[in-house]
């Protein structure tokens, strides 16, 4: 695997850690980036998730604003502006800003997730939102960024931010049919490979994507032994599953692996399931696991969602994962 062959680029979600400021997440994204730019990463993307104790980024725009302004070189993209929460008008009207002030550095990923609660939903105004909704949105915010909307969003741009769609089913569909490129994950990577296949198929070529493109976003966790890797894993994983019981997903906390297996059974089993899906270990393991997972979906680019409680164990991790691709 090399950097010719293949794009690795890291989404940073703005973690919150117990014992900290919750505000001390968003300076620990802006540090990881520029990090991430001295080691050589392609691209850090950046989330968007409301009233959720564990991640401080409510507002993608404002924070890559931020990581673009302290770094020089390396792509921020939103890994990503829900379209749901926003207007299409405004999303493209934002990502015209960056681009306009970062030329060349600005990726747009757009996805259809909903608050994780229902009064988040009820405080963001959205009860509900179809496909065709979805598809209706997307649609329009490819259109103000180009110019052909019913209105111009401002500032106009002969080189729009491009649009990446993180995608499930449904997704696939009006990304293919839009010619853009998609970020998938989960169930789409270890199982069936069908959903690809047909994105690829009615694939229609544009301008700016003439083939079609695919991004793999997962946990990966590098470390000095399997067993460390995996332990590093556990505080994202235990936080996930916990959520599933209580409805609010957590600061992270310093989760060793005899705590993890003192857990309840039905939270160790939703760990497990969580880890299944992460690739973790040495560096010549996660090289091997990597390398399957892009020749299995004909991936170009690896989106590492990895997060733990240790700031220099993610460092560590970060590091070894560049040198992957060196």
């Amino acid at each position: 695997m090399t950097s010719e062959l293949l794009a690795i680029s890291l989404l940073d979600r703005s973690r919150t850690r117990v014992g900290e400021e919750p505000g001390h997440a968003l300076a620990a994204t802006v540090r990881r980036a520029q990090r991430a730019e001295a080691l050589g990463f392609h691209r850090i993307w950046v989330a968007e998730h409301h009233s959720v104790p564990g991640i401080a980024s409510g507002h993608p725009p404002t924070l890559m604003a931020a990581v673009a302004a302290a770094t020089r070189s390396i792509r921020v993209g939103s890994g990503g502006v829900m379209l749901p929460n926003h207007r299409p008008l405004q999303v493209a009207e934002q990502g015209l800003m960056l681009e306009a002030l970062f030329p060349g550095r600005i990726d747009l990923g757009l996805g259809r997730s909903l608050g994780f609660t229902k009064p988040v939903r009820t405080a963001l105004g959205v009860e509900g939102y179809s496909p065709e909704d979805f598809a209706r949105d997307l649609t329009a915010v490819h259109a103000f960024l180009h110019g052909t909307g019913p209105v111009t969003a401002m500032p106009p741009l002969p080189a729009p931010p491009g649009i990446h769609v993180l995608a499930t089913g449904a997704g696939l569909g009006v990304a293919a049919g839009l010619g853009l490129p998609v970020v998938v994950g989960g169930p789409v990577l270890f199982g069936d490979l069908r959903a690809l296949t047909e994105y690829r198929s009615a694939y229609r070529p544009s301008p700016a994507w003439p083939q079609p493109r695919v991004t793999i976003s997962l946990e990966v966790m590098i470390a000095g032994t399997a067993a460390r890797a995996r332990e590093l894993l556990l505080p994202e994983a235990v936080a996930l599953a916990e959520s599933r019981t209580t409805g609010s997903f957590g600061p992270l906390r310093a989760v060793r692996t005899a705590e993890a297996d003192a857990l309840p059974e039905r939270v160790r089993s939703a760990v497990g399931r969580q880890l299944a899906q992460a690739v973790h270990g040495t560096p010549a393991q996660v090289r091997a696991e990597l390398g399957e997972l892009v020749r299995r979906t004909g991936a170009a680019e690896v989106l590492a969602s990895t997060s733990t409680f240790d700031h220099d164990a993610l460092a560590a991790a970060d590091a070894a994962l560049a040198e992957l691709a060196a």
